[in-house]
């Protein structure tokens, strides 16, 4: 079993920045692939970023050239740097670990809660 708590959610003007964390516990993920999915009401749920085992990292369309995913294995966390923040990122994040990095949701194993983050116009 993972758990998985994130953190660093909350409302910023557009064109602003956030630092998403998602810390893990219960076993290493440093064997394992972390990700960020997005869910904005009435929507599904969007891959936003992963990075593998071996820290490849991959991004959904929307959010290429402006997040960047990182990790910290000593820490066994991962984070989300969200820059250039538009309205149309409004959701509630969410963190995953999955043996390997993948755009489909439902192959994820384990997640977190959530955290919103609102980018106001």
């Amino acid at each position: 079993q993972v758990q998985l708590v994130e953190s660093g959610g909350g409302l910023v003007q557009a064109g602003g920045s956030l630092r998403l964390a998602c810390a893990a516990s219960g076993r290493t993920t440093s064997s394992l692939a972390m990700g960020w999915f997005r869910q904005a009401p009435g929507k599904e749920r969007e891959f936003v970023a992963g990075i593998s085992r071996s820290a490849n990292t991959y991004y959904g369309d929307s959010v290429k050239g402006r997040f960047t995913i990182s990790r910290d294995n000593a820490k066994n966390t991962v984070y989300l740097q969200m820059n250039g923040l538009k309205p149309e990122d409004t959701a509630v994040y969410y963190c995953a670990v999955n043996p390997v990095v993948s755009s489909l949701s439902r192959t994820w194993d384990y997640w977190g809660q959530g955290t919103q983050v609102t980018v106001s116009s």
